[in-house]
Order: structure tokens, then C-alpha cells, then sequence
């Protein structure tokens, strides 16, 4: 277990992990705005596109060559992209890294579902979902230590030792896993899924960037994503041998449980984006003092999710998530109420009630959908799991990410104009850009004059204003999100786990089976 939450921790945690980094790029690379989000987003692209396809590939060729790869794949990328001169080499190595970091959440989730007895699988599973929790605060922290003593690329370049001695772990330990026949590949339907989430990735992704949902490029984008993943529903339902049977989408406890997942990605992953620029544009704290005040969610998460299994027998799966999803939209909403001076114990507790929340809802409907998928096609599961999870988390960021910048435009209002007309645009765009502009001004004797300068005290006054209210209400959105999470899972999932679970589910899965479990020796 340990070998395979190290392997999915190091690629959660890059997730987080460049965000701290992002200041320190544009300073030292000289990149742009658009350059950093693509920094970011390269990577969120390509391991969302092709994470269902790595699950198939992990179920066809085996799920511990496939992990092999991917951490390989991923491990030389960071390497390279600790040395990046520029932008463009940086967004590249950062794309090349989510390719291979895209095996890694579908390719653990799958050995785990296959090595473990049913018996001990949601206690697995639990710990699994309890270090994802954990790279929340634990990606900052790193990040914020290593840029006060190294230099940017130490961010990148931490991943190679780890995944070097995961690699080694991974060949002495693990017996290879994969499913009992050989199924035979679904090209068509790999390559429809890719191109459709990759499309509809995309369309999100530029939809938050620019705020224009409705251009040709980002509405082309997302509804061509959607009608390719339709066709790909279509084909798969008549194909002779399926990449997914969509039978499981038609499973209550599996379609309730990863929608749960997902509404409360994108809740946490838009609420994280939006307290980063909280926590360090309003209240001022360094990028390691960041990670240091999210650490109540990582410990939460921790706690949680460890005893979700527990908790899910006692009270049931039903019981146990949509606690769970309540506990998050009650955070949300503390959120959404609190101020620029809000006391700091008061906002860790209620980051510790997130993690509290999020814990029982990774925990508990990871362990649900798992349960009503064939041992044979853990890997296609588990891809369809997170990939739904990483959609969720996109969408949270782009969504919550528009809201906040268009209401923060509008709170702003004309503050901006006492700044150089070559300077407005960018000043109104966020808080971070407001920041930005005024630190330039004060800093440079030339970039602007002495009226300028005295307006700046009032222009940051309302900046951050201007900002507290246009978080509150994304946080209000994001806590809306929760609620009707909260309500799928109350009507769809099951009120037991374990055998009691899987009886009430109807799907493609069969409540007690061996896992299907190739032995082998070590690879040299």
C-alpha cells in the first residue's frame, strides 16, 4: 500500500504543488499571464484526456507495466522542465507530464481493487483517497519550503527521487495485476474518448481563461466534446467487446457515487483556487505559510477518509457520503460569510470541516463504485472514476474562476482608472493583476506619477473589497453544488457497503468474486 499511495501522492501533489511557483515563473522565465495559465493547464489537459485510455491499457497490458511507464513518462518530464529556459519548453514538459501522470490514478486504484480482499479493499481505498486529501496541503508546503531555499525548478525536480524510488519499489513488490483474458483492444473507442475529453477539457479550460463562454472556440470546443462522447456512449453500447460496458453509467450506486466525487471536486478544487488569492492577495501570507494554513483540510481528509470504511458499515453508504457532502456545503457556506479579518483559528476550523467532508466523500463513494465493477475491469473503472473526478475539478476552476472574475470586474467598477491607461486592462482582470500593477508602479520611478501613487492605498482598498465579494458569492455557488450533491446521493446510493452494498446495485459487476490476480516474479 505504501509503494502505491507514494506513486499516487507525488502526482497529486504536482496538481498543487506549480500554483506556489507561479510569481517566482513569471519572474524568472519572464512569462505572461496566458503563459503561466498554460504552464498549469498543459498538464490538466492531457491527463484528463487520456486517463480513461491509460485505465484500458492498464487492464489490457498490465496495471504495474502501465504504472511503470507512466511514473517513468512522468519522472523524465520533471526532470526536463526543472531546466526549462522558457514558457513554451515549460508548457510542453508539463503536457508530457500529464500523460504520464494519467496512468497513475486509475492504475493504483485498479491493483488495489484487485490485490486486497474485499474485506480489507475499502480500508485500501480509504488510505488511498486520504493521500490525495493530503497533496492539498502537502503540494504548497514543499512548494513554499523548496522556492524559500532553491531555486523554481527545485518544484519539478523533487519528483525524480521519489519516482525513481517508487519505480524500484514497484518492481520488488508489486506481483503484476491485470485482467484474467487479455481483452482486446477498443481502438475506436480509445480514440473517440480521447479526442471527446480532450475537447471538452479544452473548451473548459479556455472558457475559464478568457471568460467568453460563448465564442465559436470554446463553444465549438465543449459541444464538440459532448457530441464525441456521446458517439463514443453510442458505439460502445454496440460494440462486440466494449472499452466500457455503459451498463455501469446505468448503475444507481456507481453513476451517484462518482457524481458525488465529482460536484465535490469541483466545489474544493474552484473553492482552493479561490481562497489561494484570499490567503495571499487579502491577508498577505508567503506561499509556505499558504500550504502551512491549508494543512487543517490535508489532516481532516486524512482522518476522514481512513475511517470512511468504518463509518460506512456502521451507517451505511448513504449515510456516510451525503454526511459528508453537507459537511463540505456547510464549510462553503462559512465561506462565503467570512472576512479579510475573520480570526485565522476560525478559518482553520472550518478548513478542517472541509477536509472533514471531503475524506468521507472520497473515502466512502470510491470504495461504492469499485464494488459494481468486474474484477476484470478495475483499471476501465477506476479510469472512469477519476476521470469524472478531474472533469469535475476542471470545470470547478474555470466555472468558479469566470464567476469570480466577472463580479469582481463589476465590484471594481472605475477604481482602476486612476491608473495609466496601458495598465487598466490588466489591473481589472483580478486581484492578483491589481497587485501586480500597483507593486510595478511603486516599484519603478518611471511607470508612474506621484498622483498615481497616493491613489494606490484607496485603489488596493477596493481591490480587496472588490475581491471578498465576488469570492463570497462563487463560494455560494460552490455550496449550492454541494447541496445537489448531497441530494443525488441520498436518493441513489446504497445504504450499505461491503456484500450489503453490492446486493442492492444492479450492474455489471457481481457482489462476491476472487480477484482476478496474476502472480509473478519480480521484473529484474
Amino acid at each position: 500500500m505504501a509503494v502505491l499511495g507514494g506513486c499516487f501522492l507525488v502526482v497529486m501533489m504536482d496538481n498543487t504543488i506549480l500554483n506556489v511557483a507561479l510569481q517566482t515563473l513569471q519572474t524568472e522565465l519572464g512569462a505572461s499571464n496566458a503563459e503561466l495559465q498554460w504552464a498549469l493547464d498543459s498538464y490538466i489537459l492531457f491527463y484528463a484526456a487520456l486517463m480513461f485510455s491509460a485505465g484500458i491499457l492498464a487492464d489490457a497490458f498490465g496495471r504495474r507495466r502501465v504504472l511503470l511507464i507512466g511514473l517513468v513518462v512522468f519522472g523524465v518530464a520533471s526532470g526536463f522542465a526543472a531546466w526549462s529556459s522558457t514558457p513554451d519548453q515549460l508548457i510542453f514538459w508539463r503536457a508530457v507530464m500529464g500523460v504520464g501522470g494519467a496512468v497513475v490514478p486509475p492504475a493504483t486504484l485498479a491493483v488495489i481493487n484487485d490485490i486486497f480482499p474485499r474485506e480489507e479493499r475499502g480500508k485500501a481505498i480509504g488510505i488511498w483517497s486520504a493521500l490525495g486529501g493530503l497533496s492539498i496541503a502537502l503540494g504548497p508546503i514543499i512548494g513554499g519550503f523548496l522556492l524559500n531555499h532553491f531555486w523554481w525548478g527545485s518544484v519539478f525536480l523533487i519528483n525524480v527521487p521519489v519516482v525513481v524510488a517508487c519505480a524500484v519499489l514497484l518492481l520488488v513488490i508489486l506481483p503484476e495485476s491485470r485482467a484474467a483474458a487479455k481483452p482486446q483492444l477498443d481502438l475506436p473507442g480509445v480514440l473517440l474518448s480521447i479526442v471527446g475529453i480532450g475537447a471538452l477539457i479544452y473548451g473548459v479550460i479556455r472558457g475559464g481563461d478568457t471568460n467568453h463562454w460563448t465564442s465559436p472556440e470554446v463553444l465549438g470546443s465543449v459541444l464538440g466534446g459532448v457530441v464525441l462522447l456521446a458517439v463514443f456512449i453510442w458505439f460502445e453500447s454496440r460494440a462486440a467487446l466494449p472499452a466500457l460496458d455503459v451498463k455501469l453509467l446505468r448503475n444507481k450506486a456507481f453513476a451517484a457515487g462518482t457524481a458525488s466525487l465529482a460536484l465535490s471536486f469541483f466545489a474544493l478544487t474552484g473553492g482552493t483556487f479561490l481562497m489561494v488569492f484570499y490567503i495571499q492577495g487579502v491577508r498577505g501570507y508567503s506561499p509556505l505559510e499558504l500550504g502551512l494554513i491549508l494543512l487543517p483540510v490535508a489532516v481532516g481528509t486524512v482522518v476522514s477518509a481512513t475511517q470512511s470504511n468504518t463509518l460506512a458499515g456502521k451507517f451505511g453508504a448513504k449515510a456516510t457520503v451525503t454526511g459528508g457532502l453537507l459537511l463540505l456545503a456547510l464549510a462553503f457556506t462559512w465561506q462565503a460569510w467570512v472576512k479579510a479579518d475573520t480570526a485565522l483559528w476560525l478559518f482553520e476550523i472550518n478548513l478542517g470541516l472541509s477536509g472533514l467532508g471531503l475524506g468521507l466523500v472520497m473515502g466512502t463513494s470510491t470504495t461504492v463504485t469499485m464494488a459494481v465493477v468486474a474484477p476484470e475491469k478495475a483499471g476501465v473503472g477506476a479510469a472512469v472514476n477519476n476521470t469524472l473526478r478531474q472533469i469535475g475539478a476542471a470545470l470547478g476552476v474555470a466555472v468558479l474562476g469566470s464567476v469570480l472574475s466577472v463580479r469582481y470586474r463589476d465590484e471594481l467598477g472605475t477604481a482602476a482608472d486612476v491608473l495609466p491607461p496601458d495598465l487598466r486592462e490588466s489591473a481589472s482582470e483580478s486581484l492578483g493583476g491589481t497587485l501586480t500593477v500597483a507593486q510595478r508602479i511603486q516599484e519603478s520611478g518611471t511607470a508612474g506619477s506621484a498622483s498615481v501613487k497616493e491613489a494606490l492605498p484607496q485603489l488596493l482598498r477596493t481591490a480587496q473589497d472588490s475581491y471578498m465579494a465576488a469570492m463570497h458569492f462563487s463560494f455560494a455557488i460552490a455550496a449550492g453544488a454541494l447541496a445537489v450533491a448531497a441530494v443525488v446521493a441520498a436518493l441513489w446510493l446504497p445504504g450499505r457497503t461491503g456484500t450489503g452494498a453490492a446486493r442492492e446495485t444492479e450492474g455489471p459487476g457481481k457482489p462476491v468474486r476472487k480477484p482476478a490476480r496474476e502472480e509473478s516474479t519480480p521484473a529484474p
